[in-house]
């Protein structure tokens, strides 16, 4: 006889909601996993079963368990369209992480804080900057991906303002666009001393502030651009940066962020993409998303010798942020 977690895989993929109800108040484990690696939520959202769904998320169901090849029940219900089992699992995964923010920590858990990042040496080559654990930093493949967000931040021109300096990318796209001002701030000390080696401190335009942003806010001034990319942060760093755009992006400014968020996994994102929106938008802001396809500047190639793959989406949905009253 199956065993009661089965049961409830069973009925999840059935979509008979009265014997899973049934099973539940049993006392049938909504955490099973089958022997495919399956949940009864992805068995469920699979079938596109809503009110199956729903008593296995009301009943303690984790929305984002991944399979053995890291599907989540949500990409189930994005892959086979079904819209009703897709939005009850995306309002799940956005209510669960404005409370706990568990994606986040987890991955804060198990890296290394920034502190640690900026006092590890990095590498460079002419295609990334690598930490001294071979995780990647920055990529040359990100090129058109900066370039694009240098013409969001810089299309109504003034006063530019980059966190984070990586490999340069975002800030020569900057320059093209001729700034009244540049500000760069830079936390690590050997990416500000190439920096400077590269004849970044000469440019009439560019201001350089060495420290990480927290330290020295009090040094910067308001900007009509502003674009944020830090490595060794999580997302509660960006969100604790995002509380000082009022006074740091001027009314009619442009803000944008290298949008890493789970670039893992489809589903993930999608929820963290809905979740900074809505978080921006707490604090005056509208955030449009524009999707760019980067699957073909992605071969196996460009990871060798990476330890790991930062993104792995067939699409970058670059956001460009900026004040609602500006944009009515």
């Amino acid at each position: 006889m199956a065993n009661s977690g089965e049961s409830l895989c069973e009925a999840a993929r059935e979509g008979d909601v009265e014997k899973a109800i049934s099973l539940i108040d049993s006392g049938a484990d909504v955490t099973y996993f089958d022997k495919e690696g399956l949940t009864p939520l992805m068995h469920a959202a699979n079938h596109g079963h809503s009110q199956v769904i729903k008593a296995l998320l009301d009943a303690g169901a984790p929305w984002n368990a991944l399979s053995p090849s890291n599907v989540s029940a949500g990409d189930f219900a994005m892959e086979n369209g079904h819209q009703a089992a897709f939005d009850l699992l995306l309002n799940t995964g956005i209510q669960a992480e404005l409370i706990l923010g568990t994606i986040a920590r987890k991955e804060n858990a198990k890296g290394k804080s920034d502190s640690d990042y900026l006092a590890d040496r990095v590498n460079f080559s002419e295609d990334k900057v690598m930490d001294s654990k071979s995780k990647a930093v920055m990529m040359a493949w990100e090129k058109p991906l900066m370039e694009a967000h240098a013409k969001a931040i810089c299309s109504k021109g003034g006063d530019m303002l980059n966190i984070g300096f990586g490999m340069g990318l975002v800030d020569t796209a900057i320059q093209q666009y001729a700034p009244t001002s540049h500000t760069i701030v830079e936390a690590h000390p050997e990416v500000y001393n190439r920096m400077l080696h590269a004849g970044w401190g000469e440019k009439v335009n560019v201001k350089i502030i060495f420290g990480r942003w927290q330290d020295v806010l009090s040094q910067l001034g308001s900007f009509d651009g502003i674009f944020f990319d830090t490595y060794g942060e999580y997302y509660e760093d960006m969100r604790e940066f995002h509380q000082h755009l009022p006074q740091l992006l001027k009314p009619g400014g442009i803000y944008s962020f290298f949008n890493g968020l789970c670039g893992g996994n489809p589903f993930f994102h999608v929820v963290y993409c809905q979740l900074v929106s809505l978080e921006l938008e707490n604090l005056g802001y509208s955030t449009q998303f524009i999707p760019l396809p980067v699957k073909d500047c992605l071969g196996e190639e460009i990871w060798e010798g990476v330890k790991h793959k930062y993104w792995q989406l067939d699409t970058y949905y670059l956001p460009v942020c900026q004040c609602i009253e500006d944009t009515e």
